[in-house]
């Protein structure tokens, strides 16, 4: 099956110029799947602890505690007024050094958290902080009637938050909660700067060897759109799937 692909692939290098190494050069295609794979997983990872962030930071913007609420905003705050990419040097750079560092197989001084690691945190409170006001938006959006007839039945505050409010504020903040997850993805390119091996990454390895730069931006756009358009049909379907007719349009 892809043996054809391959050999029209190599002709149309031959022929014309136009040099997609990574489908006929096992080493080239080896190197952009892993990559690939690395984004997804990047993605994936950085998706799932946003969304947690925002969950628990939601929860303490609207703590009895004043201190809970006042480390929220300031929290918020760091995140949405600087860059991305400062924030991932910030933990990389300056963080990582101040942690103290392990012993490898070969007696070297590794540190406890790598690269990969770093981006994911940096990008997951990233997004996180943007989450946070998603569905802080969600949760003010609730009708209060409901929260009152849960206060009536003896709920805790807890209980109200995960077993009422968080199932509606999600079907409300779907749309916004969705776009941030969109840019997150694309964020992810980022951590290129930090050595990390995703997609851009590996893309510039194969450009520096094969001199296709032309095509490897093309095939990374492509690729980008359909990491994208996954997420966005899913989130979407998603949201068919929550609605509530005559509730939520």
């Amino acid at each position: 099956m892809m043996e054809p692909i391959a050999r029209w692939f190599k002709w149309l290098s031959s022929t014309h110029g136009l040099n997609y190494s990574v489908f006929f050069d096992n080493y080239d295609q080896t190197l952009f799947l892993k990559g690939l794979q690395t984004t997804i997983f990047l993605s994936l990872a950085c998706i799932f602890l946003s969304i947690m962030v925002g969950l628990i930071g939601a929860w303490l913007q609207g703590s009895r505690l004043r201190a809970a609420r006042i480390g929220t905003a300031m929290f918020v705050q760091f995140f949405r007024n600087t860059p991305p990419l400062v924030q991932l040097a910030f933990f990389y750079y300056a963080v990582s050094s101040l942690l103290p560092t392990l012993t490898d197989q070969f007696g070297a001084q590794a540190p406890i958290i790598n690269n990969l690691g770093w981006a994911i945190i940096s990008f997951s409170l990233f997004a996180g902080a943007f989450n946070i006001e998603i569905f802080r938006s969600g949760i003010e959006a609730v009708p209060t009637a409901m929260t009152e007839a849960a206060e009536s039945l003896g709920y805790t505050r807890f209980q109200i938050y995960r077993i009422v409010v968080v199932p509606i504020a999600f079907r409300i903040c779907l749309p916004s909660l969705g776009n941030n997850l969109v840019n997150l993805v694309k964020t992810t390119t980022l951590a290129y700067a930090i050595g990390v091996p995703e997609l851009l990454y590996a893309s510039a390895q194969i450009w520096s060897e094969a001199m296709n730069v032309r095509e490897m931006m093309v095939l990374l756009l492509i690729t980008y759109v359909a990491l994208v358009a996954v997420l966005v049909g899913l989130m979407q379907r998603w949201e068919r799937s929550l609605r509530i007719p005559g509730y939520i349009a």
